[in-house]
């Protein structure tokens, strides 16, 4: 078993370089309570978030919408080396006794990676986190800091990112979003 831990912990590195990843399993944070989807749905603006090698662009956005099924249809748009770049995906609550989780997938490829709304007052700031255990030996995580529009207040970010600590969430490494130049639809 050591022979393939070793083995496999180089092989795998380079695909998380762009992330951030931790040793040990997953932290399991507090989601947000009674959370309403229909209240939550419609567009969001990233403010900042830990590093994602899918999100290196500029005023990055996301925008959820309904569908007939109660799946959610994600939309996420960001401008990258002058171009807008768009990717959709499907959301889906994996438990009806805990709402604020959702499975999020972007191919029928791909399995639904976990999208957890831990918080929101749902017309100003939203912290979603997400977080995959790899063999349980080390977790790939990513986290963001969601707003109703292109800029929030510095003391509402710091207050986003407390929350985040306080459920064991290392957000030493989040990065500023770029929103600036954004005017008009994407």
């Amino acid at each position: 078993m050591k022979a393939v831990i070793v083995l496999l912990v180089p092989l795998l590195l380079p695909l998380v370089s762009a992330q951030t990843f931790r040793w040990g399993p997953c932290p399991t944070p507090m989601v947000q309570p009674n959370f309403e989807l229909n209240k939550y749905l419609g567009k969001w603006y990233e403010i900042e978030k830990l590093p994602a090698s899918f999100e290196k662009g500029k005023c990055i956005e996301a925008n959820y919408m309904l569908r007939p099924d109660n799946t959610v249809q994600v939309v996420n748009v960001q401008t990258y080396k002058g171009k807008i770049r768009k990717a959709e995906g499907t959301a889906i609550t994996q438990d009806l006794r805990e709402p604020a989780k959702f499975g999020v997938s972007f191919s029928y490829f791909t399995p639904y990676a976990p999208y957890w709304v831990l918080s929101t007052d749902y017309n100003s700031i939203a912290l979603v986190y997400s977080c995959t255990d790899v063999l349980r030996l080390f977790h790939v995580d990513y986290a963001w800091i969601l707003s109703r529009s292109r800029i929030l207040p510095a003391e509402a970010i710091y207050h986003a990112k407390e929350i985040f600590s306080r459920d064991h969430i290392d957000v030493s490494k989040m990065i500023p979003t770029d929103q600036q130049g954004c005017d008009g639809p994407i």
